[in-house]
Order: C-alpha cells, then structure tokens, then sequence
C-alpha cells in the first residue's frame, strides 16, 4: 500500500470514513499504541488508552483545523488520554527523588524485555519523571519529532519543549549514573 500524504488521508476520509478511518488506523495503528505504551507502560493499558484515542479521532474528525498537522493532532489526543489514564492512577507514580527501591520493582509485563538492563533502568528513570517531560522526551527520543511538532502536541511552544528535553535528559542521566 502506497503511503499517502496527511492532506490525502484526511479527503479520503471526508468522502469515505469507513476506508479512510482503515487507512488512518494501518499508518498510525503502531506509532500511537508504542507512544501511549511508552507512557502508560503495561500492554493492556496502552491497547485500551489506543482504542480510546482513535474512537475521539473518529468522533472529532471534523474538528481538525485545514492547516494543521494530522499526526500531531493524533498524537495530541494519545497523549492527553494517555495522562488522563495515568492521572486516574495518580498514587502510582512517584517523583524520581522520592523514589523508593520498591518502586523500581516496575509492574511485570510479557511485553517487556527484562534482560536488556539498560532499556528497563532507561524506562524506570522516564517513568519517574512529571508527565509533560516525559511525554516531550518520548516524543523527541523515540519519536524523532521535532520540537516544533512536541510543541503543538504538548500545546506549548518550540522553546519550552526544547527545555523540557534537556531537563528531562539531564535528570536521566543523573538518575542512570547514580544506579549502583
């Protein structure tokens, strides 16, 4: 299947939603779910956060300003899914400097690979940070997004999401050197 432009994708899905919405799920099906899992963490959380985000897409379809980035905005109601999720099960998350040696006992999950170390400490030193440096460096990390794009997801501005990359790295990379 040929890929097709945003602009494409959505008249498709303005003459035809049920094809269009098809074509909308296989090109954003994967990247949506691997953000929110990123997020959210456990498999069957993240496969129902998904679903929820891509029933608001197909409701609001037709609020998606002309001008606008259509990944942007579906990443946008991924992420504020993914955190009102995580805001329902606010006493599980903990602030990386509160953080106990019980916390790190991560949730078990098939869908996690617990024999590449490097990956799960990564994962424990993300997941202990506030949410919007999170998501902004899942987004810029993972995602190769640019800070403009972290911005309209985030609804902030280019500069504010660059800071909060660096602020996030940096607070990793201080939590990775003092594992031990």
């Amino acid at each position: 299947m040929e890929k097709r432009s945003e602009a494409e994708l959505i008249t498709v899905i303005q003459k035809n939603q049920e094809s269009g919405f098809r074509l909308l799920l296989a090109r954003y099906k994967e990247p949506v779910y691997w953000h929110i899992r990123r997020l959210v963490v456990a498999h069957a959380d993240a496969q129902d956060v998904a679903q929820e985000t891509f029933i608001r897409v197909f409701r609001s379809i037709g609020q998606l300003k002309k001008d606008a980035s259509l990944a942007a905005w579906i990443y946008r109601i991924a992420t504020n899914e993914a955190l009102r999720f995580i805001s329902t099960r606010k006493e599980c998350r903990v602030n990386m400097d509160d953080a106990g040696d019980e916390f790190f006992d991560v949730m078990a999950d098939e869908h996690v690979d617990y024999s590449d170390l490097e990956s799960v400490w990564l994962q424990k030193a993300i997941l202990a940070l506030p949410p919007k440096q999170q998501v902004t460096f899942n987004l810029r990390y993972y995602d190769d997004l640019s800070y403009s794009e972290i911005a309209e997801i985030i609804g902030s501005t280019p500069d504010s999401a660059k800071a909060n990359y660096h602020i996030a790295k940096e607070k990793i990379i201080d939590y990775l050197k003092n594992i031990g």
